[in-house]
């Protein structure tokens, strides 16, 4: 199996192989973010094919650090749009609209991109980081796998051997936490 930095510099090169390996090493990677997310083999499929076509556009110029992250966020960010689409008539139903409104109530959606909204995005970026930073190595875990990879309540209260209400009480603590955390760093909430 190849390195990532050997698929990069394929993608750099406008190797078409850099699709065939990318597939073969982070395919079921990125399928499995797609699937919690989506619950649905066609939208997987799609999903992943709208990945591979976001990398090849991205590299160059972009190099990433690790390709891993890179075509994992590529994947989560074209299945969470798939569902706000999906949603956008008729809300409510699955496990990730009710993670993203759960996320919501800390954290506005920010669709343009004006200079003042980037910078407060560095900002929100940031803050999050030094919040998840501050928690237990449990209690991160638990935040990203509902708020990343949009796992269920009752999949991640089985995965850590607790209870469904100690899941959703140990989410509260977080979102409050960061609230406060946005709130003290000046973002409107």
């Amino acid at each position: 199996m190849m390195q990532d930095e050997q698929i990069v510099d394929l993608y750099f090169d406008r190797n078409e192989r850099a699709l065939m390996e990318t597939t073969d090493k982070y395919g079921n990677y990125c399928r499995t973010i797609a699937r919690t997310i989506l619950n649905d083999e066609e939208a997987v499929k799609e999903c992943f094919n709208d990945t591979l076509f976001q990398s090849w556009n991205a590299m160059p110029p972009h190099r990433p650090n690790c390709l891993k992250t890179f075509v994992g966020k590529i994947t989560r960010n074209v299945s969470l749009q798939r569902v706000r689409t999906t949603h956008a008539v008729k809300r409510g139903g699955g496990e990730t609209v009710a993670a993203i409104d759960e996320l919501q109530e800390c954290i506005p959606d920010r669709s343009a991109h004006s200079a003042e909204q980037i910078e407060e995005e560095m900002v929100i970026r940031e803050v999050l980081d030094n919040v998840l930073a501050g928690l237990s190595v449990q209690n991160r875990r638990i935040f990203v796998r509902r708020y990343w990879y949009c796992n269920s309540i009752e999949d991640i209260a089985k995965a850590f051997a607790m209870t469904e209400g100690n899941v959703r009480t140990v989410l509260s603590r977080v979102r409050s936490k960061l609230r406060d955390a946005l709130e003290k760093a000046g973002v409107t909430i």
